[in-house]
């Protein structure tokens, strides 16, 4: 059986890009570029939690570095630096070797440098901390939206809930749905090239990572402001597939692990960000207004009638709403 250092030499060292000193040494070193500043983020995923024990492994590993550079692009960071803490049950390398290569699939797509990290005997669980750029003072920020903004989403969030619902047996989706809806949910695709593109543009942003409203309510709070959503306007995918209407309306609002942007920008700013769809290209759609009100209230409107929808997202410690 190789011993831990033999794993890292064979399956998680590779060369490098924009690196002084990777893995190998107690710790790396990195040079950012003249005039940018480093914002960095740290996510886990646990077995049981955040994926199911007979996910593919190649899909497990593109999957844990692809949720960490979304919290870049969210940031309108350019994903630079990774590092990866690996808890296993075994060193199994079939297994380890399919992870890596999805892992580095990501790592490659992404323009990333793996520098280091940790790995150990335990429970399965993957803990990355990435390193991105950003020019001084043009990261988005959950904090920067302002009345009057409207409010926008990429892509078509829910397709990564009902993706699970299927495999836990919750709907019955055609083949075709399902194929799109596992793919959502097993291969997110961060949209670094959507962040990079609002910085300037837009005022605030986040990704879809636990929920469509509650993610939106995590800017409307760190802004101090309130917003109205129109149901009918959202991307209508989720609610197409011809599954139960309040479950493909609850994973449209509040499934999350979409790995979508959400964001506010300037009604000035609306012929802009359409022209942006098209030119990245990707769905971006105007799904409301935000206003000023109480900090995280969420207002939902049904062609223009009040609707009620109690669960926001997924919150780690209360199975009920975030």
């Amino acid at each position: 059986m190789p011993s831990e250092f033999e794993l890292i030499d064979r399956y998680f060292r590779r060369p490098t890009r924009h690196t002084v000193l990777g893995v190998g040494d107690d710790g790396a070193i990195v040079r950012p570029a003249v005039g940018m500043e480093l914002v960095l983020s740290t996510d886990m995923l646990v077995a049981g939690t955040h994926f199911l024990p007979d996910t593919d492994p190649a899909d497990l590993g593109w999957k844990t570095l692809a949720v960490n550079v979304s919290d870049m692009a969210a940031m309108g960071a350019a994903p630079r630096w990774a590092l990866l803490a690996a808890a296993l049950p075994a060193a199994t390398e079939s297994w380890i070797a399919a992870f890596a290569s999805g892992f580095f699939a990501c790592a490659d797509a992404f323009g990333i440098d793996v520098i280091g990290g940790d790995t150990t005997k335990g429970p399965r669980n993957f803990c990355v901390t990435i390193c991105g750029e950003v020019p001084a003072g043009q990261a988005l920020r959950r904090s920067g939206a302002r009345p009057g903004d409207e409010v926008w989403v990429s892509g078509a969030p829910g397709l990564a809930a009902l993706g699970l619902a299927h495999r836990q047996g919750r709907c019955v989706l055609s083949d075709a749905a399902a194929v799109a809806c596992r793919a959502a949910l097993q291969r997110p695709q961060p949209r670094v090239a959507l962040g990079l593109a609002l910085r300037g543009c837009a005022d605030a942003a986040i990704d879809v990572s636990d929920g469509l409203l509650a993610d939106l309510g995590h800017i409307l709070e760190a802004s101090g402001l309130a917003a109205t959503i129109h149901l009918e306007r959202l991307p209508g995918a989720a609610l197409a597939f011809g599954v139960d209407a309040a479950l493909a309306r609850d994973c449209l609002l509040a499934g999350g692990d979409d790995y979508e942007l959400v964001f506010t920008a300037p009604p000035t700013r609306h012929a802009e960000i359409e022209t942006l769809a098209t030119t990245l290209p990707l769905a971006l759609t105007c799904i409301g207004e935000v206003a000023a009100g109480t900090p995280g209230q969420l207002q939902l409107l049904d062609a223009g009638r009040p609707m009620a929808q109690e669960r926001r997202g997924f919150d780690h410690f209360d199975s009920g709403t975030t």
